[in-house]
């Protein structure tokens, strides 16, 4: 497995599995218009000229993704890490996290979002050093956690 760049050129694979990997999310919820399962592929190709892209690749194929674009000058936010269901629970997401970080220099602060009813991924973030700050009802009906991690 590879953790490279992702280019515009992904973006179709990226969505595909993105939607894969939201699914179970939806179930948590019953609700499947959540934002990362209605979002088109021009939105997806829109977002990489703001955006770092990273995929993970395991035999040719896109397996894992995240993305990060900067907030202000010491804050980026995290969004859309997806590892496909098939690769859960092998670290993958760990180090997707690790590199996107890695990817921003000399930036202090991390956000990202999850739903309230995530216990998996709210353990996940917790244990990679994200706390939260902020809870907030979105338009698709769900409650969202902010959570933040601070560099010293």
């Amino acid at each position: 497995m590879i953790i490279r760049n992702a280019n515009i050129s992904d973006a179709s694979e990226l969505l595909k599995l993105q939607k894969l990997a939201y699914l179970s999310e939806a179930v948590i919820y019953n609700n499947y218009r959540i934002p990362p399962l209605i979002q088109t592929l021009e939105d997806v190709e829109d977002k990489f000229e703001d955006h770092i892209y990273l995929k993970v690749v395991d035999d040719g194929r896109i397996i894992g993704s995240i993305r990060g674009n900067v907030l202000d000058s010491r804050s980026v936010y995290i969004g859309r890490l997806i590892v496909h269901p098939d690769y859960q629970n092998l670290g993958i997401g760990a180090k997707l996290i690790e590199e996107i970080e890695a990817s921003y220099p000399g930036f202090n602060r991390f956000e990202l979002v999850t739903g309230y009813k995530s216990r998996k991924n709210i353990y996940f973030y917790q244990k990679m050093g994200y706390k939260i700050f902020k809870k907030e009802l979105c338009p698709s009906g769900v409650y969202l956690l902010y959570l933040e991690k601070i560099i010293l």
